[in-house]
Formats: structure tokens, sequence, C-alpha cells
């Protein structure tokens, strides 16, 4: 892999014969983009019938109705979209399982956990993976989101692995094949620290489906909708996580997590995590933009015809700047003693001063031990190994960096944020 990786092909992509045969493959398939199908399949996937309260209905239809009825999403994306729906089917099965089985886990406490909040690549991702090398908090890889509870009667380990890490292994493998240069824009490994809306999905909610694929009806209901229940889920889930790990109670656990969604739902994070400590990153928005929407238009080569660059200009410049928006307007609703601004040009010159500075928020301190693991997992990532994505919003899709930050002169107003794109 080169140090410096430029996409030239985003808008008009050349497909190679595997991503081609791959493409070719699908459209021969009957893919079941419907509620009855995806959740039959699940109720065969894990035996069991009782999803709960059936709420969650409503919004897997409007998934399913949107997403069919994208005429640009090929069937190749179908199934990839239909796959992420009957996991978060099945999961949601297990979850109803076990709460039943042992309701003595609506007990387990969630304690102060450290939180991380910020735009989609403003650094949230390193600074979690970070602190998840320190060996006192609990993190959530992304074999784990995906799969939070084992199928029932499944064997913990075959030939000493996970089998719902080998599942996530095996999936990130196709991916790299499919789409090799993700490794170098984000990382989708196992091990890898993930956000924790990805609990919310087994109740079928959440912003992660914009990302999956451009989903304004989707986005439209999520707006309309308090977000208060599906992180109570979330949290519920948590309490599992924790259960499974045995700790009964919840008090030997203190949990790091991190998603950019909480940028707009402050205050329902306050209220369902009112002990948090919260660290907020904050980047160019226009950088942030330039790189997202070049990821998500790498990643749609496969799943859509044609690739619209400009309608996802249109639609991530807008879904940031409502993201920013409601970040101004409730940032106060964060307690100040158990808050942090994080700026990404400090982060980057010096990350463990900035971890230093968010735990004397949160209670924690920096000893020489923890300093070294830290230091350890720095040694082990350092930044750019898989090569360094060259990013053009100007060349790659017709935008004028300057005008496009125009709309976001509120944000500059209130945090110092550095320009970076010019």
């Amino acid at each position: 892999m080169p140090d410096e990786i430029r996409i030239p092909d985003l808008a008009n992509p050349s497909l190679t014969d595997d991503q081609l045969a791959a493409r070719a493959y699908a459209e021969t398939l009957d893919i079941g983009l419907n509620s009855d199908s995806i959740l039959a399949e699940a109720s065969e996937r894990t035996g069991l019938s009782d999803f709960g309260p059936e709420d969650f209905r409503f919004r897997l239809d409007l998934l399913c109705d949107e997403w069919r009825n994208d005429l640009a999403l090929l069937k190749l994306g179908h199934l990839s979209l239909r796959n992420k729906l009957l996991q978060h089917a099945s999961s949601r099965l297990l979850i109803t399982d076990v709460l039943r089985r042992h309701p003595e886990i609506h007990e387990v406490e969630i304690n102060e956990p450290i939180i991380v909040a910020g735009l989609p690549r403003s650094g949230t991702t390193h600074l979690v993976n970070l602190m998840a090398a320190d060996s006192r908090l609990r993190a959530l890889p992304l074999w784990e989101s995906y799969e939070p509870v084992p199928l029932v009667g499944e064997p913990a380990r075959i030939n000493g692995v996970d089998p719902r890490f080998q599942r996530c292994n095996d999936t990130w493998q196709m991916m790299k094949t499919m789409s090799p240069l993700l490794a170098a824009m984000h990382p989708m490994n196992p091990e890898h620290i993930h956000e924790e809306l990805e609990l919310m999905g087994p109740d079928f909610a959440s912003y992660n489906y914009e990302w999956l694929s451009v989903s304004p009806h989707w986005r439209d209901h999520y707006y309309a909708t308090d977000q208060t229940p599906h992180y109570e889920y979330m949290k519920t889930v948590l309490k599992i996580l924790t259960w499974q790990d045995g700790d009964t109670s919840g008090t030997a656990t203190r949990w790091l997590l991190k998603c950019p969604q909480h940028l707009e739902q402050l205050p329902v994070l306050s209220s369902v995590f009112p002990d948090a400590t919260v660290a907020i990153t904050h980047r160019d928005p226009v950088s942030v933009i330039q790189s997202a929407v070049t990821m998500l238009a790498y990643g749609q080569r496969m799943s859509r015809d044609p690739v619209d660059t400009f309608g996802l200009i249109q639609y991530w410049s807008d879904r940031v700047l409502r993201l920013l928006q409601a970040c101004v307007r409730d940032r106060d609703v964060l307690p100040a003693e158990r808050s942090f601004d994080v700026l990404f040009h400090e982060f980057m010159a010096d990350d463990i001063s900035i971890v230093e500075k968010i735990y004397a928020r949160s209670g924690l301190s920096l000893g020489e031990s923890t300093r070294r693991e830290l230091t350890a997992y720095m040694d082990a990532h350092p930044r750019g190994k898989d090569g360094r994505v060259v990013y053009d919003l100007r060349g790659d899709f017709g935008v004028d960096p300057a005008e496009l930050r125009e709309r976001f002169s509120f944000y500059f107003q209130r945090f110092p944020v550095r320009v970076e794109v010019d």
C-alpha cells in the first residue's frame, strides 16, 4: 500500500474483476428486504420467537421500505443492508431471551462511564481506542458490538476463538477484498473499539442507518422522535455485557464509550448517564465532511449505481450542520466539572496529555503503568500505518472549502478549532 493513497474514480468507479463478479452474483439473488422474512430468518437462526415489545416493527418496516424503493441501490446493497437488519433482529431475540431468564440483569449498575462525543472523522476513534488501552476501563470491541449476546447453545470457543469474533473477522477479510482502501480510512477489524450506538441496533434505532445508506425518511423519523427509550435500551445491553463479564452488580466495571450521535443528543445522554464524564472532540467541519464523503463514496462503489457524489455532499453537509447546531445549543447541559472539549489540533500534537486532562475530570489518575499501556498502543498503531488517503473536496466533489465553511461560522465562534482545508 503506498504512503499516499489517491482515489481518482469516486464518481465513476473502475471495478476489479472480483468486485464485478460479486455484483453480478448478487443480481441473481432473490433478496427479501422486508420485515416478515427478516424476522422469520432471525427466529430460525436463533431458535427463539419472542422479540419483546412490538413497537420496533414500525421502525424496521420504515427502513425496509426506504431501502427497497431506493432505485440506485444494487442488489448487493440490498443484501448488505438486509444482513445488517438480520443481525439486529437476531440480537433482539437473544437480548429478550437473556433478560427473561435473568431479570436480575436490570439491577446491574453502569457507574461513571467516560463517553467520547464529537463529529465523525474528528479524532473520536483514535481517542477511544487510545483510552481503551487502559486496562482499568471496559470498552466495546467491534465483534462484541455486533453480537452482544452469544447464540443459544453455541460453544464459547471454537479452536480457542469466540465464534462471534471469527464471524466478525471473516466479514472484515471480505471487506478488505472488496474495499481494500477501507483500512486506511476507517479500520473495522474485530478488536477495534466501536460505537455503542450499535447496541441500539436491536431496537432498530440510531442514526447509524444513515451511514449504511443515505436515508432521508429514516433521518426525518429520527429527528421527530425522542431518543431516550433507545438510549435506555442501549444501557440495558451494557448491563448484559457487564453481567456476562461476571460483574453481577456493575460496581467493578467502568465503561468507556464513544459515539458522534451524542453531539445532537446531549440532553438525552445526560439524562440516561447522569454521572458520566463526557469528552467532546472538535475539528474543522469542512475537513470532517471532506473525509466522510470520500469514505462513503468509496464504499458505495459496490452497492450503488450511480455513485452520487453531489448528493453525498448535500446530505452530509446538512447532517454535520445539524449535529453542530445541536452541540452548540446544548453544550452547557453537561456539567463543566465532568466535561472537556478536545481540539483536534491539540489532540494530534499531544494525545496522552489530552487523555490526562480527560482523566482529571473523571477522577482517574494517569500513573506510570497506565502511561506505558497508552504508549504501547501508540507504538503499535502509528498514524497512517495503512497509508494516508489524500482528500480533495474541490477536485472530487466540485465544492469550494471556503464557501462550505461559511455555513459553520457559528461553530467557529463557539469553539477555537483550526481551519484545515483551504
